[in-house]
């Protein structure tokens, strides 16, 4: 019943009160943190710059990088800029994790940033994020932006033309475009590519600890068999209780195969061109 409540609540509270609300809970928790966590190490750098496309876990990322554990080995805080609209002219202040930044390669050079930076990107096969976004605007999603829009034009399609309809709506917002850019940009030591599946993967913990240690974070072994366990999918999916559209829903690699046929892979071709061969994921077969 409560957890209903709280969905309820979640789908129809103004999107600025919202917002509001968010801010003042990450000032609390950052407050809790300054307060009761002792900081055994501190990382190398002033900022860490977490970039992405939507639907690649953003919010598992938030959640670690917030947890006493992080921030005991690092020393960094973390900051969301859209709680603060995007007020601070380096994305956040020295000494913070700026999260979900889901902008194209291009702004993000423009960022004026400290020289001691790191900034990673998370990246998915494409055709899952169709797969993902479909699912989270159809039924899930805080009704945010264009969300409602959305749902209504799903929601009155069936489930083929409402996919081709998405794959269509992200090509014309430039989703596909905006992964390119990451891709396409010259290697550097500031920024890594990280791909969800390999987050999310059989060997998360290597790959979240080669994540950290880019950010120069070094958590040791036993630190981070908690921290992941406690950001466990399924346990995050529990929290949200009995009855509640899980968020996170599937999340497992090549779920699109599930979904796509002829008519969508041929959509999907025409909007995103050679995308899935330059990210490396494996071609369509019938």
């Amino acid at each position: 019943m409560f957890n209903s409540a709280v969905l309820f609540a979640k789908h129809h509270t103004p999107n600025s009160a919202r917002v509001l609300a968010r801010r003042a809970m990450l000032e609390a928790h950052n407050t809790k943190l300054r307060i009761t966590v002792p900081v055994v190490a501190r990382s190398e750098f002033t900022n860490v710059y977490h970039c992405a496309i939507r639907k690649t876990a953003s919010q598992w990322v938030k959640a670690v990088f917030s947890d006493p554990i992080v921030f005991r080995h690092s020393g960094l805080l973390t900051y969301d800029p859209r709680y603060y609209n995007w007020s601070h002219p380096n994305l956040c202040p020295p000494g913070r994790v700026a999260l979900s930044l889901f902008i194209a390669r291009d702004r993000y050079d423009k960022v004026d940033k400290p020289d001691d930076h790191r900034a990673f990107y998370v990246l998915r096969d494409p055709r899952d994020l169709v797969v993902s976004s479909y699912f989270s605007n159809r039924d899930s999603h805080s009704p945010m932006g264009d969300v409602l829009e959305l749902r209504r034009e799903l929601q009155a399609r069936p489930k083929k033309e409402g996919l081709i309809f998405l794959i269509e709506d992200l090509a014309a917002k430039g989703r596909f475009d905006s992964l390119k850019s990451w891709v396409n940009a010259p290697e550097s030591d500031e920024v890594r590519l990280f791909r969800y599946e390999d987050l999310t993967g059989e060997h998360q913990a290597e790959e979240v600890d080669a994540l950290m240690r880019h950010c120069g974070i070094h958590i040791p072994p036993d630190d981070m068999a908690t921290l992941l366990a406690r950001y466990s999918f399924s346990r995050m999916n529990d929290r949200q209780g009995t009855g509640a559209v899980s968020h996170y829903r599937k999340g497992e690699p090549g779920d699109w195969r599930n979904h796509f046929d002829d008519d969508i892979q041929e959509a999907f071709a025409k909007a995103a061109g050679d995308l899935v061969e330059r990210l490396g994921y494996p071609a369509y077969r019938r």
